[in-house]
């Protein structure tokens, strides 16, 4: 419901979001209703969502969720650097999409990325097919299976390579060690710029 909430601008009726996070409509009700409450979601009665907060919810998400505790993850070594990873990704069989540092610096990169963020059905296949060596501290990437398989939607492209959708990003990087939070807030201040290149319109999935 939050990724709905944040990857679709409003105004939508409820039904909607429901479908598009794929909830039951009373799921879906009681996440908005808290939302509401919290003063992040604007909704008048049974009427349709009208606005969403989507920096204060990126916030608050954050608060519940946390990239490398709310999923399973491994942390492994690529001994020519996080970057060299990307080359790769097209040995991957299943879906990927690659989040944190490497996706955030395509829009407002702080500095060379020092962490390899990657979203797999399963991290052991992944790290297999991209030879990948365990490395349990001191890696320089982390393969992550995501708790839900929304990390896997909405994604977008570039030269070649899936990248997770930004809110989704966002919040990895606010949950995430060293210079996260820091890569966050300059990726959050590119989306407040451009929210008309990164936040779809309320009509819906099509």
């Amino acid at each position: 419901v939050v990724r709905a909430l944040l990857d679709f601008r409003p105004p939508y009726p409820l039904r909607l979001l429901a479908e598009i996070a794929e909830l039951p409509l009373g799921s879906a009700s009681r996440v908005v209703s808290l939302l509401v409450s919290e003063a992040l979601v604007e909704r008048t009665g049974r009427g349709p969502i009208e606005r969403v907060d989507w920096k204060g919810l990126l916030q608050r998400w954050s608060q519940d969720y946390s990239l490398l505790e709310a999923n399973r993850s491994k942390f492994f070594l690529e001994p020519r650097g996080p970057k060299a990873l990307l080359a790769r990704l097209t040995e991957l069989e299943g879906p990927y999409a690659v989040t944190g540092s490497l996706a955030a610096s395509r829009r407002a990169e702080v500095a060379p990325a020092a962490l390899a963020a990657l979203y797999v059905p399963n991290i052991d296949k992944a790290a297999s097919r991209l030879g990948l060596r365990m490395a349990p501290s001191g890696g320089n990437v982390v393969l992550v299976e995501p708790l839900a398989d929304v990390a896997f939607e909405r994604t977008w492209g570039q030269d070649g390579t899936t990248y997770a959708a930004l809110p989704q990003v966002a919040v990895d990087l606010m949950t995430s060690p060293g210079r996260g939070p820091a890569e966050a807030e300059a990726l959050i201040v590119w989306m407040e710029e451009s929210e008309d290149d990164w936040r779809r319109p309320g009509s819906g999935p099509g």
